[in-house]
């Protein structure tokens, strides 16, 4: 089973905790972390510009990135929200049956 951290620009804790919220409920991952207070500068439209935003990072099954791409997409305000996924090539002992007994049982919405 792959493990991928994903990760998600949010504007604000709200948004964050929304999205983690509704991953979790559907068990399409088994843990959110918020970072609070991250100064990101982007290029948007021709500018650049800069925000304080939120970062949401999620431990979840590689096979339901898609289904949590739906989900941040229904919860997140953005136009084009920045969802990042990392593999995770190494974790420690138990990490990745904790990830894969979480989210066995995930609801995936089409």
């Amino acid at each position: 089973m792959k493990i991928l951290e994903v990760e998600v620009t949010c504007p604000d804790a709200e948004t964050a905790q929304s999205i983690a919220r509704a991953c979790l409920t559907d068990r399409l991952v088994a843990c959110a972390n918020l970072l609070h207070g991250v100064e990101s500068l982007f290029r948007w439209q021709g500018q650049i510009d800069s925000e304080t935003e939120v970062i949401l990072r999620m431990k979840a099954r590689a096979m339901h990135f898609d289904a949590v791409c739906r989900v941040v997409g229904a919860h997140h305000p953005y136009d084009l929200p920045a969802i990042i996924a990392l593999p995770v090539n190494d974790a420690a002992p138990g990490v990745a049956d904790w990830v894969a007994a979480e989210t066995q049982d995930a609801k995936i919405a089409e």
